[in-house]
């Protein structure tokens, strides 16, 4: 019976089966009202604003008054003779940033779960999260004082043969320290994800493993892994869409004229030309190209992922 009501709801025009349902559910409709309200304001309103990026957008003549041109930004931004170099380094970046931030929470939650003691465990868990808390600029404040001339990690780094002097200042020492502190203000808080996913790993097939003979680590290799493959996958998936998207925040924080040769990116180069030269068209042009290329490496890593293991984001 119920099925027969399910069928003739669906046979009626959209516009009835949504009066009908906002009726039923308003107080739902009600919960979720202030998320697509903020949603709209500010994720998809401003997305107007691509239309700068094809025309020579003027203050005083608005979006609709400036003159259109093409794909002439476009054109500048190729020609211009920092594109490879913020290219080169927003790859790199975002590269040994998936290359060692992306396997080390996953590798810390596996062996927090092999931990028995549950209050050593907790004590850890909560130690590996405060960094996350930690204000990037509090960060950045304690790599220039540890990177300076006679700073810590300048003191290790001489003790290893260096001889460039305070190493926030080297252009070579950047990306180390860059990936470093993300890496240690990160790594605690991404393993939650995959703390959660371990503990919904059903408990008899470690029995059925144990019976079988295998160890701990064939246990890891054959269990833990395969049951939370399918995290790690959407995971990698939405970090590779973010791949040109490394922030500038940080960036301007840590980089210099000492330093630009490896520190400047693409989000730092729109910073500077759309926010301190106020050229808003080519800051517009330069960020929709980074955005389209992180959609482009999105689908096709969801579309990889779909073929190979049946398991995507979509």
């Amino acid at each position: 019976m119920s099925s027969q009501k399910t069928t003739y709801s669906l046979k009626k025009p959209f516009g009835q089966r949504l009066k009908l349902d906002l009726k039923n559910h308003w107080q739902m409709y009600l919960i979720a009202l202030p998320v697509v309200v903020y949603f709209l304001i500010f994720n998809y309103a401003p997305m107007f604003g691509i239309v700068m990026a094809f025309e020579k957008y003027q203050i005083k003549k608005g979006i609709f008054g400036s003159r259109l041109i093409g794909l002439a930004n476009f054109k500048r931004f190729f020609t211009s003779p920092f594109f490879w170099r913020l290219l080169k380094n927003t790859l790199l970046i975002s590269f040994y940033g998936l290359l060692f931030s992306f396997p080390l929470p996953i590798i810390f939650a596996l062996c927090l779960n092999e931990v028995r003691n549950r209050r050593f465990k907790k004590t850890v868990q909560t130690i590996s999260y405060l960094p996350y808390f930690i204000s990037v600029v509090v960060v950045v404040s304690i790599l220039f004082d540890f990177g300076k001339a006679n700073g810590v990690i300048t003191n290790i780094a001489s003790f290893f043969g260096w001889e460039g002097g305070a190493v926030i200042s080297s252009s070579k020492w950047f990306r180390s320290l860059y990936i470093g502190s993300n890496l240690w203000q990160h790594m605690g808080y991404n393993s939650i994800i995959f703390i959660s996913a371990l503990a919904a790993v059903d408990p008899t097939l470690y029995e059925a493993a144990r019976i079988d003979g295998a160890n701990r680590w064939k246990q890891t290799l054959h269990v833990t892994l395969p049951g939370i493959a399918s995290t790690i996958v959407v995971l990698l998936i939405l970090r590779l869409g973010q791949i040109m998207g490394v922030g500038y925040e940080k960036i301007i924080l840590m980089y210099g004229p000492s330093t630009y040769e490896t520190a400047d990116v693409i989000a730092s180069y729109v910073y500077r030309v759309g926010i301190l030269d106020a050229d808003y068209s080519y800051s517009t042009a330069v960020n929709l190209f980074n955005s389209i290329v992180n959609m482009v490496v999105l689908f096709t890593a969801n579309f990889i992922s779909r073929k190979v293991n049946e398991t995507s984001i979509w």
